[in-house]
């Protein structure tokens, strides 16, 4: 993995922040709708726009699987040895809140491996990136500081802080989240700020059992998470399969700091049956 890899994300994902915090900072937020409870804003396609410009540039043979893309844009991408997944604005619900838990999400897939990521909160000015092999770390802005992060040791659920959707709640979802008997159960919008908490260690775990993640929601951070020393899965257990039919995480996500994957998924095998197989 070259490092000036992880460089250029970063400094795309910087550049896209800056587009959707120029929109964020309007007085009014125009919203429109994709489907039902899927909500679209300027932020969204303009920062879409910019980060597939820029990555074509820097990596012209690499293609781009990007929510906001056509998806004839992408198409064949399964068979292609490197692919970027991009969440231009990851919380676009928390966006048009204003309640500051979004994120700019870019992965890069080597083969079956989610081998780098880069998570950028925004408002805070927050960056986290990680490569596997390499390792993982925090950049703060506003202080020009960047130190490595590493997940929890935490082993025992009693004891553990996990974070949830804050968005998408479901039955199923709430009741595997009671099933695991944690310290602290803490909604967060954003996966991505969800799969940081879990990199930094500030959180040992993230679930979500149904499909409401798409894999441009996974794939940074599962690069940022490993790269972190944890472990991500679906709810069986099984890597998240990047290059199989359809783009929804079908079988749910577990994003852990690797000490307390297998009690979790012991945990939530009792609950999920509803999971599509």
């Amino acid at each position: 993995m070259d490092a000036t890899i992880l460089e250029t994300l970063h400094l795309i994902a910087t550049t896209a922040g800056q587009v959707v915090l120029e929109v964020y900072e309007t007085l009014s937020i125009a919203v429109e709708h994709k489907g039902p409870g899927d909500p679209v804003t300027a932020a969204d396609r303009r920062a879409n726009r910019l980060i597939v410009q820029r990555l074509h540039h820097a990596f012209p043979d690499i293609p781009i699987v990007a929510e906001e893309s056509e998806s004839a844009s992408f198409a064949g991408f399964r068979e292609a040895d490197r692919v970027f997944f991009v969440d231009p604005l990851d919380g676009t619900r928390e966006f048009i809140q204003r309640n500051g838990e979004f994120a700019v999400m870019i992965g890069l897939l080597e083969g079956l491996t989610a081998l780098a990521g880069v998570v950028h909160a925004p408002v805070p000015g927050t960056m986290w990136i990680g490569a596997v092999g390499l390792g993982a770390w925090r950049l703060d802005s506003v202080a020009g500081r960047r130190r490595p992060v590493r997940v929890s040791a935490t082993a025992d659920l009693a004891q553990a802080r996990v974070v949830a959707s804050r968005s998408h709640r479901s039955r199923v979802l709430e009741r595997a989240l009671a099933s695991l008997g944690a310290r602290e159960v803490q909604p967060m919008g954003s996966a991505g700020l969800k799969g940081a908490q879990v990199a930094e260690g500030l959180a040992d775990a993230y679930v979500d059992t149904g499909a409401s993640t798409k894999r441009w929601d996974a794939c940074a951070i599962d690069a940022l998470v490993t790269a972190a020393g944890g472990r991500v899965s679906d709810v069986r257990g099984a890597p998240i399969d990047y290059r199989g039919p359809g783009l929804a995480n079908e079988r749910g996500l577990v994003v852990s700091n690797g000490c307390m994957h297998e009690a979790i998924l012991t945990k939530l095998a009792r609950q999920v049956s509803s999971v599509s197989p």
